[in-house]
């Protein structure tokens, strides 16, 4: 399971909006499109080089789990996020931190293109940018372990920190999200990130007593400057207390901290949190 977390931290502070996931994977994608595309045309229609192109992967291919996901708190006033890379996205840490650096200190971030100096550059929790330049990073190697199990705990609590988005019977499920319909997601999206296999139901039946629920449902509205238009990006927030959690289940909760859980992951949704209790 192969997978980087990157996390840039500063302490610049602005009153920008409240979800800053379209922000962070706006700039980004400028920023990492200046650094990877050899097109003359700066096209990705019909581009010769595509298939082996970040950018395209990234932003361009459709009905695919994409091998990212930002990492995000909602509200947050400064400029602060985390990046996480998985399987063979993890091959191309240095496109991707350069991105980073060009989209802070050239490129800016929001309206009014603030460019920030003062931020540093982790990876997998190691400091590799000071805020002044890069140190070595070939010690870094692609995180391949899977969550760890050694202190499993049968009772959790779920916290579902950015809006999550789930489908099911072609509706986006509101206050009746269940525990199998979060490990379902959590399933099909390590399977086709990680061994490229579409399923869609679980290959086991989850064990588990849900205590309570304390979810609502988040209106939440993104502008996309690339459509020229306002997108609903509204889903469930909350916690979810459960006992008597299977192992597996319990595994699985744990992998989607990292992969996410539903749609629009690259923007920062479908962030949970697993705590025991």
């Amino acid at each position: 399971m192969n997978h980087h977390h990157i996390k840039i931290e500063t302490q610049t502070k602005k009153n920008h909006s409240y979800f800053t996931g379209s922000m962070f994977r706006g700039a980004l994608g400028y920023a990492l499109k200046k650094v990877v595309c050899i097109n003359p045309s700066y096209m990705c229609d019909n581009c010769f080089a595509k298939n082996n192109c970040l950018f395209y992967a990234f932003y361009e291919e459709k009905n695919v789990a994409h091998n990212y996901r930002l990492d995000i708190e909602l509200g947050k006033k400064d400029y602060s996020f985390g990046l996480y890379l998985f399987s063979d996205a993890c091959t191309k840490l240095p496109y991707v931190l350069s991105a980073i650096h060009q989209m802070f200190t050239e490129q800016g971030l929001g309206r009014d293109k603030a460019k920030i100096s003062d931020f540093t550059i982790k990876v997998d929790g190691e400091e590799i940018y000071d805020g002044k330049e890069f140190r070595k990073f070939d010690f870094i190697e692609q995180n391949s372990k899977a969550p760890q199990l050694d202190n499993f705990c049968p009772n959790i609590k779920i916290k579902l920190k950015t809006p999550l988005r789930i489908k099911k019977s072609n509706r986006f499920l509101r206050d009746d999200v269940d525990i199998e319909d979060i490990l379902r997601s959590i399933y099909q999206r390590e399977q086709e990130i990680f061994y490229g296999n579409k399923v869609y139901k679980l290959e086991y039946k989850p064990s588990y007593l849900t205590i309570l629920k304390m979810l609502k449902y988040q209106e939440l509205i993104r502008k996309s400057n690339r459509q020229k238009t306002k997108m609903n990006m509204d889903g469930v927030v909350g916690e979810i207390a459960v006992m008597g959690i299977d192992e597996q289940s319990y595994r699985l909760l744990k992998l989607g901290e990292i992969i996410g859980v539903g749609k629009q992951t690259v923007m920062g949704l479908g962030r949970i949190e697993v705590e025991d209790i």
